[in-house]
């Protein structure tokens, strides 16, 4: 194929966009997960295509809110009562945060959930939306919204591990990427779940070995994500059991 990829700007949008939508749709766990007895949250993971090339979109989460205050996240949020599902949720914070509407979303599919600190079950949900989506930050929740190429997250120029205690005080590893903003002069630092889910999506759509060290088996991605997550939920399972 030795032909540059600058030789296609226009015909390359929908073949990246066509490829990625088959990949995610393999991974797809619809609601395979969403009767495990934990509360819910949802998070939409927006990728847009921008000069032939997928793109991230995350915010920066309000100085004055009482939870992470300052940390990089994706749009979302707790499920309410009034959300059918996972989607549901994380297209109606998208809206509330970033101003996104709800009809402006392509969504693809929900990758495998994950656990945060409050021991939440975090469902992310993959949509498309246009390169010309304008956010409109809402101050009490979002400080900034920025765009990240998802190539960052399996080659990154600036990236660590850092050492980080699980609820059950079980010391593990998470990513932690600085990622420099030309275009806002600034410098971002995402690790947590965000990584965590921002990687996978990579490896996902990609298929490639990322150049750090990942806890999946890269040939059988689907069931080493599925043993991961499973093996996380019974720690904490185990643990509910001994507390009572």
């Amino acid at each position: 194929l030795g032909m540059s990829r600058r030789s296609f700007p226009f015909a390359s949008r929908k073949s990246v966009k066509e490829k990625a939508r088959l990949r995610l749709r393999e991974f797809d766990v619809g609601d395979k997960f969403s009767r495990l007895p934990l509360p819910k949250a949802s998070v939409l993971l927006p990728l847009m295509v921008r000069e032939g090339k997928l793109h991230l979109l995350l915010t920066v989460r309000s100085m004055q809110l009482r939870r992470s205050p300052g940390e990089v996240c994706f749009p979302g949020g707790k499920s309410e009562a009034i959300d059918k599902d996972e989607i549901d949720t994380a297209l109606r914070e998208a809206k509330e945060e970033v101003g996104l509407q709800p009809e402006k979303v392509e969504v693809i599919c929900r990758l495998m959930p994950g656990i945060d600190k409050m021991n939440h079950l975090v469902t992310p949900v993959v949509g498309f939306i246009e390169d010309t989506f304008q956010a409109i930050p809402n101050p009490d929740e979002v400080s900034d919204v920025f765009i990240v190429p998802l190539e960052y997250f399996i080659k990154p120029l600036n990236y660590k591990t850092l050492p980080y205690k699980t609820s059950s005080g079980h010391l593990s590893w998470v990513h932690c990427f600085r990622y420099d903003d030309h275009e806002h002069k600034m410098s971002f630092r995402i690790w947590g779940l965000t990584a965590h889910f921002a990687v996978f999506l990579a490896l996902v759509i990609f298929g490639k070995r990322p150049t750090f060290e990942v806890d999946y088996d890269l040939d059988n991605l689907i069931s080493s994500s599925e043993n991961n997550f499973m093996n996380l939920y019974a720690s904490l399972y185990e643990r509910k059991k001994s507390n009572l």
